[in-house]
C-alpha cells in the first residue's frame, strides 16, 4: 500500500517507521525545509522504549540519553523531600525496557536518520486533505495532489487536518505556561541538586532532568497565567522567571538565576475526541491528543499510536485500510485520552497552595513511595502497546 504522513514530527517520524515496517511504501511530507531542532527534553518511560527496541533505535536513542537513578518531589520553600521513587536499573528489571531522559532533537535525528531519505518530502506545506471512495489525496501549497491509500495526520497541536476532518476546533490554553532552560553540568555542579527533581509550590512547579549523556540539565518552571503563546521559540524578558519564583528554595532560585536564554512556552491542549479518523485518513499523536505535560507522556503516547497503526496495518489491503483505522483508533483512544485527564489533574494536583490541601497532598505521596518503588503512572509503563488485551 501507498501511505502518506503530514508532519515529520516525533509522531510523525514513528509513524512513517511503522508503517515501513509493516511493509508499506510511505512518503513523509514536511513543511519546514529541514529537520531543525525543537524543544529541549523528553523524558522516555518503557512504555515508549519498548517500541523503539522493536524499530531498533533503541541503542541509538540510548546513546545520546540521560538514564536517571531516581525522582524526587520536594517542597517549593525549603527542598523538603516529599518522597522519591526509582527510575534506574529496578524500571528496567520491572518492566523490561529503560527509563530515558533525552534531548528532542536527538530523538528526532534517531527517528529521521533511520528513514529512507527517498521517502522524506521536506518544504512541502499541506493545504488540504480530501478523498474518495477508493483513495486519500494530500494538496500541496505548490498545487501538487498527492494520492494514496491511506493519509496519517501527525501535524501537531495546530493540526490543519483535524479541521477538515471534524470542523473548527481550537486549541485550549491550560492557563498554565513554563520557561524553559538548558544548563551545563558545571553551571550546576555545586547546587545540590537531586538526579530528577519536581519541586511543588502554590500555583508553580520545578522540574530538573539530565539529558544529552548528562551534558546538560533540562529546566521547566511551570506556573499558572492568564495568557500565554504556544511557542517553542518566545523568549522570557531578563529575569521574569526570578520574579516568578521569588522565595522559592535556593538550589530553584540557584538553577534559574543561572540560565542563559529562557523561553516562555505557553502549554495548550486539544479537546478529547469521539474519533480520530474518517474514512482513509486518520490523527495520530498532537494532533489528536495534546495534553499538557505533567506526566512526561506527550512524546510517548504519539510513539505508542504509531506501533498501534503499524500493527493494524500490517498485511491490510488498500480496501481493508477504513476497517483497520477503526481497529487503530479503538485500541488507542481510550488510552491517550485518559492519559489526557490524568496529566492535567496531576497538574492541579502539584499547583495546590499551602496549607490542609497540599499538607494533605503531600502525605498521600509519602504513603504512595512508600508502599511502592515506582510512581503511580508507572501502571501504564507496563502494557504491552501491541498486546490488544492489555490494559492500565
Amino acid at each position: 500500500m501507498r501511505a502518506i504522513v503530514v508532519g515529520a514530527g516525533i509522531g510523525g517520524l514513528a509513524a512513517t517507521l511503522n508503517l515501513n515496517r509493516a511493509g508499506h511504501e510511505v512518503t513523509l511530507v514536511e513543511q519546514t525545509p529541514r529537520f531543525t531542532e525543537a524543544g529541549a527534553g523528553i523524558q522516555l518511560a518503557p512504555n515508549a522504549t519498548r517500541v523503539l527496541r522493536r524499530l531498533d533505535l533503541l541503542g541509538a536513542v540510548a546513546a545520546q540519553a540521560a538514564r536517571p537513578s531516581h525522582v524526587s518531589f520536594r517542597t517549593w520553600s525549603d527542598g523538603a523531600e516529599i518522597c522519591r521513587y526509582a527510575l534506574g536499573h529496578e524500571v528496567e528489571d520491572e518492566f523490561g525496557a529503560p527509563y530515558l531522559q533525552v534531548h528532542r532533537a536527538d530523538l528526532q535525528q534517531a527517528l529521521a536518520a533511520a528513514v529512507p531519505p527517498e521517502s522524506v518530502r521536506l518544504d512541502t506545506p499541506v493545504v488540504g486533505i480530501d478523498q474518495d471512495d477508493g483513495a486519500a489525496y494530500v494538496t500541496t501549497a505548490s498545487g501538487e495532489r498527492l494520492a494514496a491509500d491511506l493519509v496519517v495526520a501527525a501535524d501537531g497541536i495546530r493540526s490543519a487536518a483535524r479541521q477538515w476532518l471534524f470542523g473548527a476546533d481550537e486549541a485550549v490554553f491550560s492557563r498554565t505556561a513554563a520557561y524553559r532552560a538548558l544548563l551545563t553540568a558545571d553551571d550546576v555542579a555545586d547546587l545540590d541538586l537531586p538526579d530528577t527533581g519536581v519541586w511543588l509550590g502554590p500555583g508553580r512547579h520545578f522540574v530538573h532532568y539530565w539529558v544529552r549523556r548528562r551534558e546538560l540539565l533540562n529546566i521547566v518552571a511551570v506556573f499558572g497565567t492568564d495568557t500565554a503563546t504556544e511557542s517553542w521559540t518566545a523568549e522570557a524578558e531578563p529575569g521574569e522567571q526570578l520574579r516568578t519564583f521569588d522565595g522559592w528554595d535556593p538550589r530553584v532560585r540557584g538553577a534559574l538565576e543561572r540560565t542563559g536564554q529562557v523561553f516562555r512556552w505557553g502549554i495548550y491542549t486539544r479537546a478529547p475526541l469521539a474519533r480520530w479518523n474518517v474514512g482513509r485518513v486518520t490523527l495520530l499523536g498532537d494532533s489528536a491528543h495534546a495534553m499538557v505535560p505533567f506526566q512526561a507522556q506527550g512524546a510517548a503516547q504519539a510513539i505508542l499510536d504509531a506501533a498501534v497503526l503499524g500493527d493494524c496495518l500490517a498485511g491490510a489491503t488498500p480496501a481493508q485500510v477504513p476497517d483497520a483505522l477503526d481497529r487503530y483508533v479503538r485500541r488507542r483512544l481510550a488510552t491517550a485520552t485518559n492519559m489526557q485527564a490524568r496529566s492535567a489533574r496531576a497538574g492541579e494536583d502539584f499547583h495546590l497552595p499551602d496549607g490542609a490541601e497540599a499538607r494533605a497532598r503531600n502525605a498521600r505521596m509519602a504513603a504512595h513511595a512508600a508502599e511502592h518503588r515506582f510512581m503511580p503512572v508507572a501502571t501504564a509503563w507496563a502494557a504491552d502497546v501491541l498486546d490488544e488485551r492489555a490494559t492500565w
